[in-house]
């Protein structure tokens, strides 16, 4: 069977971990597995992977103080917060954190399959469409975008972005001066048929002003466009 990719499980029930490794591996994912914040780290330091899977709850550094911690030190690596918590206000903090998708316990594993799947589908077309519209690197005021290594800088310094936020900023840049609604927003940055919630552009429009934005309250390059969306001002270069 062909590889579809590699995924990093990280909870701390052994039984979900093993669960969910038997079923993505039967659909052709190499899935390595993680009992803690401690056990992913030596995992990522060692392996690339195309998708980590952090739970929530685990015992030490939560899975909440981990997603900020790696987007605070530059890692782009696509994460999916698996919790229990069902308050609508708390998958808005746990997108703020970093997280580029979330799914509430207990899931269908085809649901976490299908949210996988469209989480790699989609790093793969924005690809595609920053090769065919995009040079490797662009100018956004200060600030460089390299989407041949993935990466946000202010000279020598690597900005933190979640991959959904760097998504959605190459988005806009490959469209820049052209104002773009959420629900556009949300094929060109997170794919065709994505799950995710209009409501995460805004949360993730948010991440991004405050990385580039002198202030965030008066943005000049990240513009609301009344009734129209978002767009990366024309002259933001």
């Amino acid at each position: 069977m062909e590889d579809a990719g590699k995924l990093l499980v990280v909870d701390d029930e052994a039984e979900l971990r093993a669960l969910l490794a038997r079923y993505l591996g039967s659909r052709g994912y190499t899935v390595r597995q993680a009992a803690d914040a401690g056990e992913m780290d030596r995992l990522l330091a060692r392996e690339h992977f195309d998708v980590l899977i952090l739970d929530l709850m685990l015992p030490g550094e939560d899975g909440l103080s981990a997603c900020r911690r790696l987007r605070t030190a530059g890692d782009a690596v696509p994460i999916l917060m698996l919790t229990a918590r069902g308050d609508p206000i708390d998958r808005i903090i746990e997108l703020e954190s970093g997280a580029d998708d979330y799914l509430p316990k207990p899931f269908e594993p085809r649901e976490l399959l299908a949210r996988i799947e469209a989480m790699i589908r989609r790093q793969r077309l924005l690809g595609a469409q920053i090769r065919r519209h995009a040079d490797a690197s662009v100018t956004i005021g200060r600030f460089r975008l390299d989407t041949g290594r993935r990466r946000l800088l202010d000279g020598d310094a690597v900005i933190a972005l979640a991959a959904g936020e760097f998504d959605l900023l190459a988005a806009l840049a490959a469209n820049r001066g052209r104002p773009l609604g959420r629900d556009r927003l949300v094929q060109l940055a997170d794919g065709p048929g994505a799950t995710i919630n209009d409501r995460s552009i805004d949360v993730r429009i948010l991440r991004l002003r405050r990385a580039i934005e002198d202030d965030p309250a008066q943005p000049r390059l990240l513009l609301t466009v009344r009734g129209k969306g978002y767009m990366l001002a024309a002259d933001a270069t």
